[in-house]
């Protein structure tokens, strides 16, 4: 199992992209997933997560601006940005819970998407 992010890119300060990641393999079921981001001198901080049931959680600087969904019947998950800001610049992260089909959980990170936001 492993995941594939897709998205990104160059934008200027106010402007919208959209980042996609999804799971391929077989026998699982997700469990949640999710965007993290690094900027460049900074730790990794939670962007955004959602749940196989649709239960949301955002980093207080993207609320209101990012949504976050997911489609389980594609093993995906996708982040709308609007409104991008300068300190939004950073390498997206697509991160995943899945559980296997005897149960067993597997956490998952895909390749980094870069994000740059233009001032």
């Amino acid at each position: 199992v492993q995941l594939q992010a897709s998205g990104g890119g160059l934008q200027q300060t106010g402007g919208s992209l959209r980042l996609s990641c999804a799971a391929s393999g077989s026998s699982f079921s997700i469990n949640y997933m999710g965007w993290y981001r690094q900027a460049p001198g900074k730790q990794r901080e939670l962007v955004a997560t959602i749940t196989r049931s649709g239960r949301t959680n955002y980093a207080d600087s993207v609320k209101g601006r990012f949504t976050i969904s997911v489609d389980n019947a594609k093993n995906s998950v996708s982040l709308q940005m609007n409104s991008l800001k300068p300190e939004d610049t950073a390498v997206y992260y697509c991160d995943a819970v899945l559980f296997m089909s005897d149960g067993t959980p597997v956490a998952l990170s895909g390749q980094g998407t870069l994000v740059t936001v233009s001032s």
